[in-house]
């Protein structure tokens, strides 16, 4: 007798802590608009990184490249024109330099007037204005053709992202779109979870605080049959610096108005034995 009241009471024993099991879920959008022509994902698909799993209509944007590239290459035309334009305007400044000289030595001897060695002088400073115009001008057709390259490779960027890929390991938890779908840009597609390792968030007093640190090895216990637990191993991996109330989860009114403070605890799940919003409890000192 004293042994079964014994049995009894122990496995009536309440664990240090309760919670649920959680992952980190990410959702996948939509990088461009335009209509899914490809879209292989399913709910339960494990799927690996940089795996591409879609593609949305490029059509429209590789018509804006070609479009651009034509343009790019009209305006750097004008720069190969303007180059032209100065080499045939330095040959004229050098000739007018040369007469220049000329038309000086004469005016020191008398043999030309006030007037033409004025409109000589002229001609070499409007010379030396038109090429400067001219280089400017470069300057800014120059600037012209990086706004273009600019734009090129921004549509160039967006051909890129109509490539839906998969940007880590995970289980696929909802699917959201089917293909021949039109998404818009942002639009959710697909959230995936890293379901090998799960967390578990309890709930814990101020009093149980002290004796529970970062790193500390835990026994977990989730439900196995009815009657029975599986225990597995976990680590504590946050701890909430500010108390809260208990959430509603907790099964006693008499819980859930107390303050408590959230832990998280990271357990394996190689067998996929643990799923997301399951119960589970913790217990931080073996019984």
């Amino acid at each position: 007798m004293l042994c079964l009241i014994a049995f009894g009471c122990s496995s009536e024993k309440k664990s240090d802590a309760y919670g649920q099991f959680e992952a980190t879920e990410t959702t996948i959008s939509s990088e461009v608009g335009g209509k899914v022509l490809i879209f292989s994902v399913e709910e339960g698909d494990v799927l690996e990184k940089e795996q591409q799993v879609g593609l949305v209509d490029t059509t429209k944007l590789s018509l804006q490249v070609r479009e651009l590239r034509a343009k790019l290459k009209a305006v750097q035309s004008q720069i190969e024109n303007v180059n032209a334009n100065v080499e045939v305007r330095k040959q004229e400044l050098e000739l007018a330099r040369t007469n220049l000289n000329r038309v000086q030595a004469m005016h020191e001897d008398g043999a030309a007037p006030d007037q033409k060695l004025d409109d000589t002088r002229a001609r070499v400073e409007t010379l030396k204005k038109k090429i400067n115009a001219l280089q400017t001008n470069k300057q800014s057709i120059r600037a012209e053709v990086n706004a273009i390259q600019a734009r090129i490779d921004q549509v160039l960027n967006q051909l890129k992202d109509a490539r839906i890929v998969n940007p880590v390991d995970g289980t696929v938890l909802n699917s959201f779109v089917e293909p021949f779908e039109v998404v818009r840009q942002g639009q959710p597609l697909y959230q995936i979870a890293n379901l090998d390792t799960l967390e578990l968030r309890a709930y814990i007093s101020g009093a149980q605080l002290p004796s529970v640190k970062l790193g500390q090895r835990v026994q977990i216990l989730v439900d196995s049959t009815a009657e029975t637990n599986q225990q597995l191993s976990g680590k504590v991996s946050w701890i909430a610096s500010e108390a809260e109330f208990t959430p509603k989860m907790v099964q006693t009114k008499e819980e859930r108005v107390t303050q408590v403070y959230a832990v998280k605890v990271r357990v394996s799940n190689p067998n996929g034995v643990l799923k997301i919003g399951m119960p589970g409890e913790v217990n931080f000192v073996n019984r």
